[in-house]
């Protein structure tokens, strides 16, 4: 591996290769090029979670002829034919080596939603939404407690952005969910359910269920579950399953190929 993103690095094939590299003790996300070859040797792989995708994005908003080289894993694959259906990356610029994907906490947790009564401040009766239940059993509960449920999640929520964050297909330039208008920040509680309504709805359709936006809340909201929930609608609807490849759209109906404008790297 590190012998093949050298050659592409001295050929020319890339001129930035995203991976991970030991800082202090921390593998840290690293811009790996051709002026300090040497760095290649302390490429570390692993079980590391972060968006690498996201940082490609920025590096073409800055050079859209940038050619950039990248670890992937399955999700990272997917992240990435989501990011060149929406003309974030140019595919003909995006070289990319394969690494087995790592376990992931989300396997592991059995972790409920549920606080103790005494805890639970105006919801004392209520619990929450498990985060390992199937779509099924969420859509077992009846109107009324549904919303309960969710609107108990939504509460914990303390609006830190972590989920957005992220998310490696979250590439707007003005992100709504900053909009004064639309949700109102600094105020505790937050203004809820607002911000993840207007959330579900943009990863509906985009949402590649890599699983960081749960890895990284804090407050063990079950994300993955709600963004499940709307891509099963766009899948009965639209017959699309975001980042299977980067050819199908969204947009079409019948399931025949529609053809997007580019926007320009930024487009929303």
């Amino acid at each position: 591996m590190k012998d093949q993103i050298k050659q592409w690095l001295q050929q020319g094939k890339v001129d930035i290769f995203l991976g991970y590299k030991m800082v202090e003790g921390h593998p840290l996300p690293h811009f790996f090029v051709k002026d300090r070859l040497y760095e290649v040797d302390e490429l570390v792989t692993g079980p590391i979670r972060y968006p690498l995708e996201k940082l490609a994005i920025r590096l073409a908003a800055e050079d859209p002829e940038v050619k950039i080289g990248l670890l992937v894993r399955d999700c990272n694959r997917r992240a990435l034919n989501v990011l060149f259906l929406w003309h974030q990356l140019n595919p003909d610029n995006v070289m990319s080596i394969p690494v087995n994907c790592c376990p992931s906490n989300l396997a592991d947790q059995a972790n409920c939603s549920l606080l103790k009564p005494e805890k639970a401040g105006p919801y004392k009766e209520m619990v929450g939404i498990d985060n390992n239940i199937s779509i099924e059993e969420a859509k077992g509960f009846d109107q009324e407690e549904r919303l309960r449920r969710w609107t108990y999640e939504f509460d914990k929520c303390i609006k830190c952005y972590g989920c957005r964050d992220a998310c490696p297909v979250c590439f707007c330039k003005e992100c709504s969910l900053e909009h004064h208008a639309l949700v109102k920040t600094g105020d505790l509680p937050v203004d809820i359910p607002i911000f993840h309504l207007v959330r579900a709805v943009h990863m509906a359709g985009r949402c590649i269920d890599c699983g960081l936006c749960e890895e990284a809340c804090p407050m063990d909201i079950p994300l993955r579950l709600l963004y499940k929930m709307v891509n099963q609608i766009v899948l009965n609807v639209f017959k699309y399953n975001p980042g299977i490849d980067s050819v199908q759209s969204p947009f079409n109906m019948l399931g025949d190929e529609v053809t997007l404008e580019p926007k320009g790297l930024n487009a929303a």
